[in-house]
């Protein structure tokens, strides 16, 4: 994992981020990594684990039916496939 100094940091930006940390129940290291994540993560970006969760739960499958479901899967590891 990379590190960063950041030098030069006006008091007043310091201290709102130490209430916003506070606030959040975070300490400012973390706080920093979730402002600086939120900063550069695309806005139109896709979470395709959580959108096949998300359909998961509105399938409102049976446990009987997952689990039919799951015997009857392919289990073949996925190939790598060439795009060039």
């Amino acid at each position: 994992m990379a590190m960063l100094t950041v030098r030069n940091l006006p008091a007043e930006v310091h201290r709102a981020l130490a209430l916003r940390a506070a606030q959040r129940g975070h300490s400012m290291e973390a706080e920093v990594r979730n402002i600086l994540a939120t900063a550069v993560t695309p806005s139109g970006r896709v979470r395709l684990g959580a959108l096949l969760a998300e359909l998961g739960q509105q399938s409102r499958l049976t446990e009987e039916e997952w689990t039919v479901f799951d015997q009857v899967r392919d289990r073949t590891p996925a190939r790598h496939v060439n795009i060039e």
